[in-house]
């Protein structure tokens, strides 16, 4: 073929792939995509800002009838307002702030510095641009008939659909590349349906407008590109591999977001592991339910009521605060904030699933022996004043004990065998004290006799060995020797004081 075919200045012909001009074009044509998808969304803000500055009537008249429409059928349904505020609860800051957070330890414990440094000028963008741009329109809330939410602050633009969209967004686009197939595609679906519901429960709230809940994705629309856009200038400049916006912003960073080179070491028979399982917890179940029935039918009344008369009689507003305090952390709702944030750690730590999946299947399988153990004993609780009010679960065993000593057991489990630090004596410390602070309070809030509380003790008593001795937690896969078809005994490497303890394949 003669060269000067591949001239650049050929009219008509399209650059060859393999020349050097081609990835620039590419990267060119996308920039410039982006560049418009970002100064699309800015100018539909500004374009909505304006018109809610003027009071343009006909917008005022769209937010006003969806507002008291909504308004009118949520506000009959205290059952649907409890969901809507739940699923709210997922766009505000106590919630985002502790996953920003974990993501930011995550990306720093395997060395993606760059991603961590993005996701954290996209967060504080949020939190910057939220209340500058509230106090610059001055929109005051919605006054409805029937109000069910009293939120704070001028309305335009939501700041939790401002901050969904930034936060769920600049997420999926970190850990996008480690996702491939139909998790991909999940996550992205799920993330959309997050961002949109959360900015549904805010207009069905009566906390925004529609065109507030608009404004708050728009703002984080064009702040999510403007942010991507600067790092794939920061990643072009120092030579790093840059790709289509649905490949995520690092590429190069798979290896390290997602699962690790080497399968872990493998758990024998699947289908053999459930069958053990499902036999052992049907075995714990048995003695739960049997004790259960023991103590509700034959136990003296007056030694397991002693305890919780004797604390309803010593009770304080101090102490009923403290009380609460120690009770929300038992609870189900602050037990799972736990468990996710320490399994998340723990991965990004050691790359190793076992350690993950030996306390996710503890939680579950408490869990699960919790409600079937209270549905058969359906004992009541004590007789004295209930702090908490009626509860929909019996009282035997302390669902809050049982969830609290298997995760405080399960972590110092795990973090005992990893680390040889004077902090990992902490977990011990956490794993006696936390059940004892819980199972007090339970009693002194009048939900629980003592003989609850060793119900629960015993439950994650029997199943956290049973979860030990078929995951194997802290065991390492055997490494290969070099020749031949030997295979070297699992090790364990050695550490200094201070350093974790991970695969000797990694």
């Amino acid at each position: 073929m003669d060269a000067s075919s591949l001239r650049p200045d050929r009219a008509g012909e399209p650059e060859p792939a393999g020349t050097p001009a081609a990835p620039v074009r590419r990267f060119t044509l996308r920039s410039f995509a982006g560049l418009l998808a970002v100064a699309t969304a800015g100018v539909l803000f500004g374009v909505l800002l304006l018109l809610v500055r003027l009071h343009w009537s006909p917008l005022a008249s769209v937010d006003s009838g969806v507002a008291d429409s909504l308004n009118a059928r949520v506000s009959a349904h205290p059952g649907l307002v409890s969901v809507l505020k739940q699923i709210s609860s997922y766009g505000g800051r106590p919630f985002l702030i502790p996953l920003v957070a974990v993501a930011e330890v995550w990306l720093l414990l395997r060395k993606r510095h760059r991603l961590a440094l993005y996701l954290a000028v996209a967060f504080a963008g949020d939190l910057l641009l939220d209340p500058a741009v509230k106090a610059a329109v001055g929109r005051l809330r919605p006054v409805l008939a029937n109000p069910v939410l009293h939120a704070h602050g001028n309305s335009f633009p939501s700041g939790h659909a401002l901050a969904s969209m930034v936060v769920y967004g600049a997420l999926v686009l970190v850990f996008l590349p480690a996702l491939h197939g139909w998790w991909r595609r999940a996550v992205i679906t799920v993330a959309a349906l997050l961002v949109l519901a959360v900015g549904f429960t805010r207009v069905a709230l009566g906390a925004h407008f529609v065109s507030d809940v608009l404004g708050g994705w728009l703002l984080g629309v064009a702040w999510l590109g403007a942010t991507g856009y600067a790092f794939r200038l920061w990643q072009q400049e120092t030579g790093h591999t840059t790709a289509p916006v649905t490949e995520g912003l690092d590429p190069e960073a798979a290896e390290d977001l997602g699962a690790p080179d080497q399968a872990p070491a493998t758990l024998g028979s699947k289908r053999w592991r459930a069958f053990e399982f499902a036999t052992g917890w049907a075995l714990i179940f048995g003695i739960l339910a049997a004790l259960g029935v023991l103590v509700t039918r034959y136990a003296k009344p007056g030694f397991d009521e002693a305890l919780p008369r004797w604390f309803s009689h010593h009770r304080t507003p101090a102490l009923d605060r403290v009380s609460w305090w120690l009770s929300k952390a038992g609870d189900s709702h602050g037990i799972l904030f736990i468990a996710l944030v320490f399994c998340a750690l723990t991965y990004a730590a050691t790359r190793r699933l076992r350690p993950v999946l030996f306390l996710v299947v503890v939680m579950f399988g408490e869990l699960s022996l919790f409600l079937a153990s209270a549905a058969a004993v359906h004992r009541p609780r004590p007789h004295v004043t209930q702090l908490d009010g009626v509860l929909p679960t019996s009282s035997f065993p302390s669902g809050h004990v049982a969830a609290t000593t298997c995760l405080y057991v399960g972590i110092a489990v795990i973090v005992l065998a990893r680390t040889r630090a004077w902090w990992r004596w902490l977990t011990v410390v956490a794993a006696v004290a936390m059940p004892v602070l819980v199972a007090t309070s339970r009693m002194y809030r009048g939900m629980h006799h003592p003989t609850d509380v060793f119900g629960g003790v015993l439950l994650a008593g029997l199943l956290i060995p049973l979860a030990y001795w078929l995951i194997r937690p802290n065991d390492l896969p055997p490494t290969p020797a070099p020749q031949g078809d030997q295979v070297l005994e699992p090790a364990v490497e050695r550490a200094e004081d201070g350093e974790v303890l991970s695969d000797v394949s990694h």
